[in-house]
């Protein structure tokens, strides 16, 4: 089974780059990303409308590219959960986690008894790549490598990071920066002192329990703020808005041409 090169890293206090996607779901894309520069690529399936049919080819396309897949699957639901994994995620990321149950019943979905309740299938599904080898064997890696992503986005969520944090199997604390000043009600306001105030008790939170703080960094002045807050998984800008970023500073040249 292959590893997550992520995973250890992170624990022991590195960083990881990657980038996130909502919509460019092609053959190609996952090697375009790694000849970027990413480490790996945060698949969307809460908003984008995704389904697992086509994150099972995505998966499959990163393959052999050195490129750690991840998802943020639609909830903390069993099947969403363990499908994604099955079909060749090396990691998850669940929205709207708010409470220590909550991260332990995620967990509990990603770890195959004894240590938790996912439930079986080996040499049929992606995540192994089809191969033969003891069952022992594959339950050991596939429980070392997976990563659990607790996306911390609510008021109530920030209330319990500490406990959140604390949780054995959480590897990675996600801030949810948007949906958070929204619950906090200050929408968009990041330099309101409540939404410094959160973001510096789930790095605080990160730190006390050996966990990794992550963010989505939308430019460069985030990404920069971002790192010096300590965030040290930081996927950079949303397929979308990179595409239309780069496409806009080249139509603006190219009508600048005409204007001279």
């Amino acid at each position: 089974m292959r590893p997550n090169p992520l995973k250890p890293r992170l624990a022991a206090g590195g960083c990881a780059f990657g980038t996130m996607t909502f919509e460019f779901f092609t053959p190609g894309y996952p090697a375009i990303c790694r000849a970027a520069g990413a480490e790996f690529i945060l698949y969307d399936m809460e908003h984008s409308g995704v389904g697992f049919e086509t994150m099972k080819a995505q998966f499959a396309f990163c393959r052999g590219l050195d490129l750690v897949p991840l998802v943020r699957v639609p909830s903390g639901d069993y099947h969403h959960v363990a499908r994604a994994l099955d079909i060749g995620a090396m990691g998850i990321m669940v929205p709207m986690v708010e409470t220590a149950e909550q991260a332990q019943a995620i967990v509990d979905c990603t770890r195959y008894p004894p240590a938790g309740r996912r439930g079986a299938a080996f040499g049929v599904a992606g995540h192994d790549d089809y191969a033969d080898g003891a069952v022992t064997d594959k339950i050991a890696q596939a429980n070392a490598r997976t990563m659990v992503i607790a996306l911390v986005e609510t008021a109530r969520g920030v209330e319990n990071v500490d406990a959140i944090a604390a949780v054995d199997g959480v590897d990675v604390v996600w801030l949810g920066h948007f949906d958070l000043t929204n619950f906090l009600g200050i929408p968009a306001q990041f330099d309101h002192p409540i939404f410094h105030a959160a973001v510096d008790r789930l790095v605080e939170a990160c730190a006390a329990h050996g966990k990794t703080p992550g963010f989505l960094a939308g430019d460069e002045k985030w990404a920069r703020d971002f790192r010096a807050k300590g965030f040290r998984m930081i996927a950079y800008g949303v397929d979308t808005l990179l595409m239309q970023s780069a496409l806009a500073e080249g139509i603006r040249l190219l009508r600048g041409t005409v204007e001279e």
